[in-house]
C-alpha cells in the first residue's frame, strides 16, 4: 500500500465487493460508535458513526489513491469526512491520513417506519465481516452497533440497496440469526 490518504470503512465499504479500492486492510477505530440513522437526504436508514469515547469498531482501511477523494464522496453524499489517523489501530508500517464518513450531529434522527433500515444493506455489511472478520466479527458488528429498535423492511426479494450483492443461505442465515437474537422488529416491503 503506498501512502495515500485513507478511508475507514464500517459498514457496506467492509464488503470488498462494493468498491474497487484495491490494498484494503482490516482495521480498529476507537473513540466512536457505529449507529443506525436516517437523514433527510436519503430515503431508509444508514450506517453511521457517532463520538464515543469509549467505543471501538472493527472495519478496513483503503487507500485513496493520490488523495482523489470525489468519487467516494459521491457514494457517501449523506455524510462528511472527519480525520480519525490517531483513533485507527492498523497493520500498516506507516501512518497514513485517514477519514471516516459521519453525518454530521443534527442532521440525522432515528430510523423509522417511514425511514427503515434495508434488510439487503445489512446482508451486505454482514458479508462483508463475515469475509474480513469471521463469524465472530459478524457478532462484535450487532453487539458494537446501535439503533437496532429500528424496523427493518425486508427487501430481500427485490432489493432497493444498490450496492446489493448475492448472498448465500448461510450468509442469510447468519443475518437471520442475529436478528432474531436482538429482537429486531421486520416490516414487509409494501407494508410500511
Amino acid at each position: 500500500m503506498t501512502q495515500d490518504a485513507c478511508f475507514f470503512g464500517y459498514g457496506s465499504l467492509v464488503n470488498r465487493a462494493t468498491h474497487d479500492f484495491a490494498g484494503a486492510v482490516p482495521a480498529q477505530l476507537t473513540g466512536w460508535r457505529r449507529v443506525w440513522r436516517h437523514t433527510t437526504l436519503r430515503p431508509v436508514a444508514y450506517l453511521t458513526v457517532v463520538p464515543d469515547p469509549e467505543a471501538e469498531i472493527d472495519g478496513l482501511i483503503a487507500p485513496v489513491p493520490g488523495a482523489h477523494w470525489p468519487a467516494l464522496d459521491a457514494r457517501e453524499a449523506a455524510y462528511m469526512r472527519a480525520p480519525v489517523a490517531h483513533q485507527v489501530r492498523h497493520p500498516l508500517p506507516h501512518r497514513p491520513e485517514i477519514a471516516v464518513y459521519t453525518i454530521p450531529e443534527g442532521h440525522h434522527g432515528a430510523p423509522s417506519t417511514a425511514h427503515p433500515i434495508l434488510l439487503s444493506y445489512i446482508d451486505v455489511v454482514v458479508q462483508g465481516y463475515l469475509r474480513e472478520f469471521g463469524e465472530a466479527g459478524v457478532a462484535r458488528f450487532f453487539t458494537t452497533t446501535h439503533g437496532w429498535d429500528a424496523p427493518i423492511l425486508d427487501d430481500r426479494a427485490a432489493p432497493h440497496y444498490p450496492r446489493h450483492q448475492p448472498v448465500s443461505e448461510t450468509e442469510r442465515a447468519l443475518t437471520d440469526a442475529h436478528l432474531a437474537r436482538i429482537g429486531a422488529s421486520r416490516i414487509r416491503l409494501g407494508a410500511q
